[in-house]
Protein backbone atom coordinates (compact mmCIF):
# COMPACT_ATOMS: atom_id res chain seq x y z
CA UNK A 1 0.00 0.00 0.00
CA UNK A 2 1.04 3.18 -0.97
CA UNK A 3 0.27 6.44 0.69
CA UNK A 4 0.37 9.99 -1.66
CA UNK A 5 -0.14 13.51 -0.43
CA UNK A 6 -1.13 15.17 -4.13
CA UNK A 7 -0.68 19.09 -3.95
CA UNK A 8 -1.23 21.87 -5.86
CA UNK A 9 1.76 24.40 -6.13
CA UNK A 10 5.10 23.71 -4.89
CA UNK A 11 5.53 24.16 -1.11
CA UNK A 12 7.23 27.93 -1.35
CA UNK A 13 8.34 28.31 2.22
CA UNK A 14 12.26 26.32 2.57
CA UNK A 15 11.48 26.31 6.68
CA UNK A 16 8.13 24.52 5.76
CA UNK A 17 9.55 21.92 2.84
CA UNK A 18 12.52 21.25 5.51
CA UNK A 19 10.15 19.85 8.12
CA UNK A 20 8.31 18.17 5.54
CA UNK A 21 10.75 16.57 4.19
CA UNK A 22 12.06 15.28 7.94
CA UNK A 23 8.35 13.98 8.72
CA UNK A 24 8.13 11.76 4.81
CA UNK A 25 11.93 10.89 5.49
CA UNK A 26 10.41 9.87 9.16
CA UNK A 27 7.15 8.23 7.11
CA UNK A 28 8.96 6.38 5.04
CA UNK A 29 10.53 3.99 7.51
CA UNK A 30 6.59 3.01 7.92
CA UNK A 31 5.00 3.04 4.03
CA UNK A 32 5.49 3.97 0.80
CA UNK A 33 4.93 7.82 0.90
CA UNK A 34 4.99 10.42 -1.64
CA UNK A 35 4.35 13.79 -2.05
CA UNK A 36 3.15 14.81 -5.97
CA UNK A 37 2.66 18.08 -6.62
CA UNK A 38 0.39 19.25 -9.89
CA UNK A 39 1.59 22.39 -10.99
CA UNK A 40 -0.38 26.13 -10.45
CA UNK A 41 -2.44 27.38 -12.92
CA UNK A 42 -0.69 30.23 -14.38
CA UNK A 43 -2.74 33.47 -15.38
CA UNK A 44 -5.25 32.77 -12.53
CA UNK A 45 -6.58 36.44 -12.47
CA UNK A 46 -8.29 35.75 -15.94
CA UNK A 47 -10.41 33.10 -14.33
CA UNK A 48 -13.71 32.57 -12.25
CA UNK A 49 -13.04 30.31 -9.03
CA UNK A 50 -14.96 28.20 -10.73
CA UNK A 51 -13.23 27.30 -14.13
CA UNK A 52 -9.88 27.37 -11.94
CA UNK A 53 -11.44 24.17 -9.65
CA UNK A 54 -12.75 22.90 -13.03
CA UNK A 55 -9.34 23.06 -14.27
CA UNK A 56 -8.01 21.40 -11.20
CA UNK A 57 -9.64 18.86 -11.26
CA UNK A 58 -8.58 18.00 -14.88
CA UNK A 59 -5.02 17.50 -13.62
CA UNK A 60 -6.01 16.14 -10.79
CA UNK A 61 -8.27 12.97 -12.61
CA UNK A 62 -4.61 12.64 -14.35
CA UNK A 63 -3.15 11.76 -11.94
CA UNK A 64 -5.32 9.05 -9.96
CA UNK A 65 -5.84 5.45 -10.86
CA UNK A 66 -9.23 3.48 -10.89
CA UNK A 67 -8.57 1.75 -7.97
CA UNK A 68 -6.79 4.46 -5.65
CA UNK A 69 -8.91 5.15 -2.32
CA UNK A 70 -9.40 9.43 -2.56
CA UNK A 71 -9.33 10.99 0.36
CA UNK A 72 -9.85 14.70 0.23
CA UNK A 73 -8.35 17.28 2.88
CA UNK A 74 -11.48 19.33 3.33
CA UNK A 75 -13.00 21.85 5.93
CA UNK A 76 -15.86 20.36 5.65
CA UNK A 77 -14.82 16.79 6.00
CA UNK A 78 -14.85 14.74 8.98
CA UNK A 79 -12.72 15.12 11.98
CA UNK A 80 -10.58 12.70 13.99
CA UNK A 81 -8.29 12.64 17.29
CA UNK A 82 -4.82 11.30 16.26
CA UNK A 83 -5.39 8.01 17.48
CA UNK A 84 -9.10 8.13 15.90
CA UNK A 85 -7.10 8.50 12.99
CA UNK A 86 -4.62 6.18 13.44
CA UNK A 87 -7.35 3.39 13.50
CA UNK A 88 -9.04 5.20 10.13
CA UNK A 89 -5.75 4.78 8.40
CA UNK A 90 -4.92 0.97 9.51
CA UNK A 91 -8.40 -0.22 8.39
CA UNK A 92 -7.73 1.49 4.88
CA UNK A 93 -4.37 -0.36 4.73
CA UNK A 94 -5.82 -3.51 5.34
CA UNK A 95 -8.26 -2.93 2.88
CA UNK A 96 -5.92 -3.99 0.09
CA UNK A 97 -6.31 -1.07 -1.83
CA UNK A 98 -2.86 0.09 -3.53
CA UNK A 99 -2.69 3.26 -3.04
CA UNK A 100 -4.37 5.73 -0.97
CA UNK A 101 -4.21 9.48 -2.27
CA UNK A 102 -4.77 12.28 -0.32
CA UNK A 103 -5.44 15.47 -2.16
CA UNK A 104 -5.05 19.53 -1.05
CA UNK A 105 -7.17 21.06 -3.01
CA UNK A 106 -6.02 24.73 -4.62
CA UNK A 107 -7.13 28.13 -2.97
CA UNK A 108 -10.79 27.55 -4.14
CA UNK A 109 -11.16 24.26 -2.53
CA UNK A 110 -12.51 21.21 -4.96
CA UNK A 111 -14.69 20.97 -7.76
CA UNK A 112 -18.11 18.95 -7.48
CA UNK A 113 -16.53 16.36 -9.93
CA UNK A 114 -13.50 15.80 -7.82
CA UNK A 115 -16.02 15.57 -4.50
CA UNK A 116 -18.04 13.03 -6.26
CA UNK A 117 -14.70 10.87 -7.01
CA UNK A 118 -13.83 10.77 -3.18
CA UNK A 119 -14.18 8.00 -0.59
CA UNK A 120 -14.15 9.65 2.21
CA UNK A 121 -12.98 14.02 3.11
CA UNK A 122 -10.77 14.53 6.24
CA UNK A 123 -10.56 17.76 7.97
CA UNK A 124 -8.04 18.42 9.82
CA UNK A 125 -9.15 21.45 11.62
CA UNK A 126 -12.08 23.96 12.40
CA UNK A 127 -9.36 26.45 11.20
CA UNK A 128 -7.94 27.30 8.35
CA UNK A 129 -4.80 27.25 7.50
CA UNK A 130 -2.38 27.81 4.25
CA UNK A 131 -1.68 25.20 2.01
CA UNK A 132 2.09 25.15 2.94
CA UNK A 133 1.21 24.58 6.67
CA UNK A 134 -1.62 21.94 5.94
CA UNK A 135 1.14 19.72 4.19
CA UNK A 136 3.27 19.76 6.92
CA UNK A 137 0.35 19.23 9.49
CA UNK A 138 -0.72 16.37 7.39
CA UNK A 139 2.56 14.47 6.97
CA UNK A 140 2.93 14.53 10.64
CA UNK A 141 -0.27 13.02 11.16
CA UNK A 142 0.35 10.46 9.13
CA UNK A 143 3.90 10.02 11.00
CA UNK A 144 1.88 10.20 14.21
CA UNK A 145 -0.25 7.86 13.35
CA UNK A 146 2.29 4.90 12.33
CA UNK A 147 3.82 5.70 15.77
CA UNK A 148 0.41 5.27 17.40
CA UNK A 149 0.14 1.72 15.66
CA UNK A 150 3.61 0.58 16.30
CA UNK A 151 2.87 1.30 20.22
CA UNK A 152 6.42 3.77 19.81
CA UNK A 153 6.35 6.80 22.55
CA UNK A 154 6.35 9.51 20.04
CA UNK A 155 2.53 10.25 20.52
CA UNK A 156 1.08 11.01 24.39
CA UNK A 157 -2.21 10.81 25.82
Amino acid sequence: MKLILLVIGKTTDRHVQVLIDDYASRLSHYAPFAIEVIPELKSTKALTPDQQKTMEAEMIKKQLHADDYLVLLDEHGMERRSVDFASWLQKRMNTGARRIIFVVGGPYGFDASIHALAKEEISLSQMTFSHQLIRLLFVEQLYRAHTILRGEPYHHE
